[in-house]
């Protein structure tokens, strides 16, 4: 054994070996208990840890003819090298290199297995890189030097390669502190590692040889990303001549020009000459006899590789393809794309390679708008261009129509199949808008057509699933389709095609209808005033769907999404709703507040003191039932609150639909000024009036009994949450004066984040609009200012006795950030509040704010540090807080600016340092002398806490600019030259 390399007894040697064999030998590791193989990991794990465990290396290797102890052996050298480098003797640095390339020799001699001799490979690289970065470096040349002694001991050239790929992937996957002189290692290798490779390409196939061969392609295509295109050009034509789909390295011959096509030496489709064009050749040439026996049997793997192949050479080479799509070869290509495309049978069922195509589509479709023609052929070139485009395209629509149709039931695929056949169908719809960009019209021409030759076949086999795949397409490119007049759009949702799909049974081609009518409920708003037969077409064809279990959900989505964009066209028709809303009690329970949405939307439109009685009809029963759940609670809890439940989100669906799309502007005597006084009049209805105060009643009555279920809580806040401000108030808008009085009772029973959210909401609320032609901001009232402090007292006391504890920060994360974010609106609405608290309170909460920027989970930090942003801002903003801005600045600025430094320095995490640079600024902005003298007296503190921040990067902090905080943190981090500190 080496000298300076501790040795074991050799009775503990054979006990490690024991302990490998019985953990890993498939004959006795079975008998092992789950319990007993983590003791014997754990044992081995702590044997490997102590500085004794060197002296296995050299007996595991040599003196165990068991591959898993000589494994473990050469495991172990890794693992002491890389984990525990820190108790190594480091004047022993160079013995070890010899050691380590003494055993690697030695292992190559005895012929030990590749994955032992890999092993060994990541060792010594591990080893370079703990060596090389040292100034001077400690193994200059070191990837030479260890090819050099190792191809000494009688090592091959297939050794040779496998080192080669293993220092290049390990240097790269490596954090480098220092990485240049790494770098630079690579570098100076590059032309033996190259002449190594091209030697072994070059060579004819051997049999004998297939092992050098495979190594030379995988080292190869680990060196690809160090390589200029200068080194890597050369290498290429004897790359192609062994793209043969009958040889044994097809794969890797594949896997090695993926790597060239997508690595950086050939971005934006470099190297079309020796690139592009030979692939191109080639697979015109190789390509039809493989794709047309897929097509007949099935793809089998040499068919999977060639699509490996097309993909990445459409994706490396689409500006190529789109500026010579007259080219034969690149037709040959794209009718290659098709293929594959079009593959039969279904996608993850019968074949799993026509996703991969899905993407070039994309990028071509994108190219194919960057062509640029020189003006003499300008007209002529880009008309071929584009018909030749729209061929393509063409024919693409049509095969993906085929790929997404689903088999006739009963199908018998399982679950996991179903779902990867419906994720396909969302990629290929992804897909169909880039062909919409290139076909407009002529696409959904061709789909009313098919729909059109289809429809009297439906019944046939197969008929309705037909059908349904091309419904399915047109709505994929529904958000493509402009908002205007559409003459396909208005022939689809005619009696003649609409009318013509079932209305019983095909559950399938009916929901995807009412998805597709959904998904179009915004285009019915450009048909004229006085052809809105369409838009009653799909009511029609909804409202009976309600009614049936399995499409209930598809039907009220749809109704609402119809509703909620066509309020004024069906305003008019709002008897009609009155008849829908009569047959509720068919309506899925789950889905009644959809429905009743979707008729509150179209009661929105109506003149408010038209909208008193059919929303006295719609919400008094709702009322009236939640009465009846807080009633029968006794009796009948758990039904109760399910009753309950229900009643509160249906009334969080009237309040949606009765809230405007768009907020009215304010300008008095506009038309929006006297909708709002029109509303106020409406709303001050006593028939209204004492609605709401029965909505209040109940919404209490709830929260009062079941405060602290969490789902009752969700509901009863979404249920007065769709009032966004004071000027967009509906007929049932609840004051937010009562609300905030039921949240801080609830609160203080049980604060969750949800009360929290609600408060912030309704905070809101309280501060007057802004009048544009008196002031941008409105003064809030005396008596709003005394609801504001008493609200934020209360949460503020109830928020501080749930943190307060210890570890209430990092139990409560979503309290932490939910309370911030109130805090926050409340600094910018009412900041004068805060200075009105209680001196302790005030001063509570911003501790607790800088206790909250100590915190590791982001969002909780983030809130704090927003809010802590805020005061110092709202509070400097005014010239009557001279008191104020002295009461937050002196008393809490030095302990602000110590937790911004200690989150600099380490203690933060760094996804949330921008965020505590924005308060630092803030702080630095409005006290620039006390901010200098705190950052002195803290950086230069005996407490502050340990970074690797030296000197000169405290001292160019106290500049306290942002670059300075940005270098400070990553040089306190100790990430300076790695790919962290340069990933800011």
């Amino acid at each position: 054994m080496t000298s300076f390399l501790p040795s074991l007894a050799p009775a503990d040697v054979q006990r490690a070996a024991q302990l490998i064999q019985q953990s890993y030998d498939p004959a006795s590791a079975h008998r092992l208990s789950p319990d007993d193989h983590r003791r014997l990991q754990s044992e081995l794990f702590e044997l490997q840890r102590r500085w004794e465990a060197w002296g296995l290396v050299v007996p595991f290797l040599f003196e165990y003819a068991d591959p898993n102890v000589q494994f473990f052996g050469a495991h172990t050298a890794q693992v002491k090298i890389s984990r525990d480098w820190e108790s190594f003797p480091v004047d022993h640095s160079e013995e070890l290199t010899v050691f380590l390339l003494g055993i690697t020799g030695r292992s190559i001699a005895l012929h030990l297995s590749k994955v032992i001799l890999r092993k060994l490979f990541v060792a010594l690289s591990a080893l370079a890189l703990r060596l090389v970065p040292q100034d001077p470096p400690r193994w200059p040349g070191w990837i030479i030097a260890t090819a050099t002694a190792l191809s000494g001991a009688g090592a091959s050239t297939e050794n040779i390669l496998d080192f080669f790929e293993i220092a290049v992937e390990e240097v790269n996957g490596a954090d480098l502190l220092s990485g240049e002189k790494m770098l630079q290692s690579l570098r100076d290798a590059v032309p033996l590692v190259t002449q190594a490779i091209a030697s072994s390409i070059a060579l004819p196939m051997d049999p004998a040889r297939l092992g050098q061969l495979q190594s030379a392609l995988k080292c190869f295509e680990a060196w690809i990303p160090n390589l200029p295109s200068s080194d890597i050009t050369p290498i290429l034509p004897s790359l192609f001549a062994l793209l043969d789909p009958a040889s044994p390295p097809f794969q890797p011959v594949v896997s090695a020009v993926l790597a060239v096509l997508s690595s950086t030496a050939f971005e934006d489709g470099a190297g079309a000459v020796t690139l592009t064009v030979p692939l191109l050749q080639w697979c015109a040439q190789a390509g039809p006899p493989i794709v047309s026996t897929a097509h007949r049997d099935g793809p089998d793997e040499t068919a999977s590789t060639l699509c490996r192949l097309l993909a990445g050479l459409g994706d490396h080479s689409t500006a190529y393809l789109a500026e010579n799509l007259h080219a034969p070869l690149v037709q040959a290509f794209l009718r290659l794309m098709l293929s594959f495309t079009a593959l039969p049978g279904s996608y993850g069922v019968d074949e799993e390679e026509s996703e991969r195509m899905l993407g070039f589509w994309y990028l071509f479709q994108e190219s194919l708008w960057t062509v640029e023609f020189p003006p003499e052929s300008d007209a002529a070139r880009e008309k071929e261009m584009w018909a030749l485009a729209k061929a393509v395209y063409a024919e693409l629509v049509a095969v993906l129509r085929t790929k997404v149709c689903w088999p006739t039931p009963p199908s018998g695929w399982a679950k996991d199949q179903v779902e990867r056949f419906q994720v396909y169908r969302r990629d290929v719809g992804d897909t169909l808008i880039n062909a919409y960009y290139v076909l407009r019209d002529d696409m959904l021409a061709y789909y009313l057509g098919d729909l059109t030759e289809r429809l009297p076949k439906r019944a046939e086999v197969g008929g309705l699933e037909e059908l349904e795949a091309t419904l399915h397409c047109i709505m994929s490119i529904q958000e493509a389709v402009p908002l205007e007049a559409n003459q396909h759009l208005l022939r689809l949702f005619s009696p003649d095609v609409l009318g013509q799909l079932p209305v019983s049974g095909g559950h399938r081609i009916r929901r995807t209808v009412l998805s597709l009518i959904g998904s179009y409920a915004s285009w019915f708003t450009t048909l004229p005033v006085e052809s809105r037969e369409p838009l009653l077409t799909v009511l029609s064809y909804v409202a009976p769907a309600l009614s049936e279990v399995s499409l209930c959900l598809p039907a009220a989505n749809a109704l609402r999404d119809l509703c909620d964009a066509n309020r004024a066209a069906l305003a008019p028709h709002i008897t009609a709703f009155g008849e829908l809303h009569a047959g509720l009690s068919s309506v899925q329970d789950t889905e009644k507040a959809k429905v009743l949405q979707s008729i509150s939307s179209v009661i929105q439109a109506l003149p408010p003191d038209e909208e008193i009685p059919p929303i006295e009809v719609i919400v008094q029963p709702v009322v009236a039932k939640l009465f009846q759940a807080l009633q029968s609670s006794s009796q009948i809890p758990e039904e109760a609150r399910v009753l309950a439940i229900q009643q509160l989100q249906i009334l969080s669906g009237v309040a949606k639909g009765l809230t405007r799309t768009s907020d009215p502007t304010g300008f008095e005597n506009s038309p929006a000024a006297e909708e709002l006084e029109r509303m106020q009049r409406a709303r001050d209805d006593i028939r209204v009036v004492r609605l709401r105060e029965e909505m209040l009643r109940a919404i209490q009555g709830a929260v009062e009994l079941w405060s602290t279920d969490a789902e009752v809580s969700e509901v009863s806040t979404c249920s007065s949450q769709s009032r966004r401000s004071r000027s967009d108030a509906t007929l049932i808008s609840l004051p937010p004066g009562p609300l905030l009085e039921l949240v801080c009772r609830a609160a203080q029973r049980q604060l969750t984040a949800v009360w929290l959210a609600l408060a912030n909401m309704l905070i809101i609320q309280l501060d007057p609009p802004a009048s544009f032609t008196v002031s941008l901001r409105a003064v809030p009232s005396n008596e709003v200012l005394t609801v504001v402090r008493d609200v934020v007292g209360v949460l503020l006391q109830v928020t501080l006795d749930t943190l307060g504890v210890e570890g209430g920060m990092e139990a409560n994360p979503d309290i932490v950030q939910d309370f911030f974010n109130f805090v926050e609106k409340v600094s910018y609405h009412f900041v004068t509040v805060f200075y009105h608290l209680p001196r302790l309170s005030f001063d509570a909460l911003v501790q607790c704010a800088i206790s909250a920027l100590s915190l590791q989970e982001r969002y909780s930090l983030v809130a704090a540090s927003t809010f802590l942003t805020a005061l110092i801002k709202d509070t400097q903003a005014s010239d009557d807080f001279a008191e104020a801005k002295k009461l937050l600045l002196d008393t809490h600025g030095h302990a602000i600016m110590r937790s911004l430094l200690v989150g600099f320095a380490g203690v933060a995490p760094k996804s949330a340092v921008p965020n505590l640079v924005e308060l630092f600024s803030a702080l630095v902005v409005k006290t620039p002398l006390e901010s200098k003298r705190w950052i002195l007296e803290i950086l230069y503190g005996s407490d502050f806490s340990q970074s690797r921040a030296g000197p000169d990067a405290k001292d160019a902090l106290v500049k306290a600019t942002r670059d300075a905080v940005r270098q400070f943190t990553i040089v306190a981090r100790g990430q300076e030259g790695s790919n962290f500190g340069y990933a800011w």
